[in-house]
């Protein structure tokens, strides 16, 4: 190799280490970088938020209104029955937050409506049969009730009776479930300012005493009107007052039969509500489809069907005025399943092949939906409890 190449290939080499540097070890100093290296670059002002980080500011925030729906008797299987029957499709698939309930009672595995309300209204566990009291039957607070105290307005709506076991125990304090003129009795004790449900004898044609609720709730202001002399759909309540709607005189028809006000009821209740709160506190409402369990204990699949599927038509149209809103959240649930349904081998899309272990309740973990602020809070496994404690919480009380 001659001088030249030699002094050619030592000026290369020289160049090569000086531009890249081994990396320092021990105490040595890196050199400096390269002037033409280029600068790094900045930061922005103002970079973006993870996907993570949105959900937690989400997860801050609360609820003004909460309107609680529940599918009397209705389980998995009655949720899955009414979506086949209509379409594969219900807006319950709306719903981003799925959790589950234990529904059992104080005193049985196996609950009933009565303790199952008590434990969404006043989250305790009680026994069968109780209204909004304890195991020792001593009252209990409930969240209707509290949010009365806080200026809220609050409605009950429900297929049944406005007396039977889940309203009343909203509203109620009663030993037994059944004491209907009692618990009717309770209705005057706390200002609700919507109600819509059947029961009219238990309020104006009396067997204990000879007292006519209904007048009595007029001269404390409220407006009081029946299906005798208006029909649901043609109901336009004046927001000035409280308004009671009595849909019939004992229980009302099953949907199949011609009863078609839960729609229409649970359209109304949410901007009724929204107009009474003067004060922009936020509302209470709970809406029942009471008779997905009368067809559970009837052993009907058709019953349970067109009642489950007129109960998500009632949830599409809260779910409306929650997405139009922005402030409301809306939780969906049952107080047990009832039938021990099931879909049996053969079954098709509408044309469900129904089977049923028991003409009363089961024990199965109940679905729990959730939309709106707050809704993930009811994500997992919990005790029926803690709906309570849940709303308590969202509302601050």
């Amino acid at each position: 190799m001659n001088a030249k190449v030699l002094s050619c290939l030592l000026l290369a080499l020289c160049f090569m280490f000086t531009s890249c540097p081994p990396a320092p070890t021990g105490t040595v100093t890196a050199p400096p970088a390269p002037p033409t290296s280029p600068a790094p670059a900045a930061a922005p002002e103002t970079p973006q938020v993870p996907a993570e980080n949105t959900w937690t500011e989400e997860v801050k925030k609360t609820p003004k209104n909460i309107i609680l729906m529940i599918g009397d008797g209705m389980g998995v299987t009655q949720i899955s029955a009414g979506m086949y029957s209509n379409g594969n499709k219900l807006n319950l698939e709306q719903f981003p937050v799925i959790g589950l309930h234990k529904s059992y009672s104080s005193d049985n595995l196996v609950t009933d409506s009565a303790a199952g309300a008590t434990a969404f209204s006043a989250g305790v566990k009680t026994y069968n049969g109780a209204i909004g009291v304890d195991p020792d039957t001593l009252p209990v607070v409930t969240i209707l009730e509290l949010a009365e105290a806080a200026g809220l307005p609050t409605g009950l709506v429900a297929s049944c009776s406005i007396t039977h076991a889940t309203p009343a125990s909203f509203i109620s304090h009663n030993r037994y479930r059944k004491n209907y003129e009692e618990i009717a009795a309770d209705f005057l004790k706390t200002e609700v300012d919507l109600l819509i449900g059947g029961g009219a004898k238990f309020f104006e044609r009396r067997e204990t005493d000879s007292r006519n609720l209904s007048t009595e709730l007029r001269s404390r202001g409220y407006s009081v009107e029946s299906f005798v002399n208006i029909d649901m759909k043609d109901v336009r309540p004046s927001t000035d007052k409280n308004y009671f709607y009595l849909t019939s005189d004992t229980e009302p028809l099953p949907f199949s039969q011609g009863r078609d006000y839960l729609v229409p009821a649970a359209e109304m209740a949410p901007s009724f509500l929204q107009k009474r709160d003067k004060q922009n506190k936020g509302f209470f409402l709970m809406i029942e489809a009471s008779q997905i369990d009368w067809g559970g204990h009837a052993n009907k699949s058709d019953y349970i069907i067109s009642e489950m599927i007129e109960f998500d038509n009632a949830i599409g149209k809260v779910l409306d005025f929650a997405k139009a809103d922005g402030e409301t959240l809306v939780i969906v649930t049952a107080d047990h399943e009832t039938g021990g349904y099931a879909i049996q081998y053969g079954s098709k899309m509408d044309s469900i092949d129904g089977a049923f272990t028991s003409d009363y309740h089961t024990a199965d973990l109940i679905p729990v939906f959730a939309y709106g602020p707050g809704a993930e809070h009811f994500a997992g496994i919990y005790e029926n409890t803690a709906i309570f404690d849940k709303m308590k919480e969202l509302f601050g009380f």
